[in-house]
């Protein structure tokens, strides 16, 4: 599976190494209750919440959290 923006929250953390490149860029992001509430959105949805600035997701930072969760759940397969 390739991860883009179209992929939800929950996708990601039903990916246990996936969990963990998002709480590289996100940190605390995988136990955070506002995160679970939020599983079902994309991150283009999330992105296009003020919120999401506020809480350090930019367009840029979820690029390269992208490329990363890509790169790094394609070598564990």
């Amino acid at each position: 599976m390739e991860f883009t923006l179209d992929t939800t929250l929950g996708e990601i953390l039903d990916e246990p190494q996936a969990a963990a490149v998002l709480d590289k860029y996100l940190p605390g992001a995988s136990d955070s209750p506002i995160v679970a509430m939020a599983k079902g959105m994309s991150l283009k949805m999330l992105l296009a919440l003020p919120q999401a600035k506020q809480l350090g997701l930019t367009e840029d930072k979820a690029e390269k959290l992208l490329a990363d969760l890509n790169k790094q759940v394609d070598k564990k397969r």
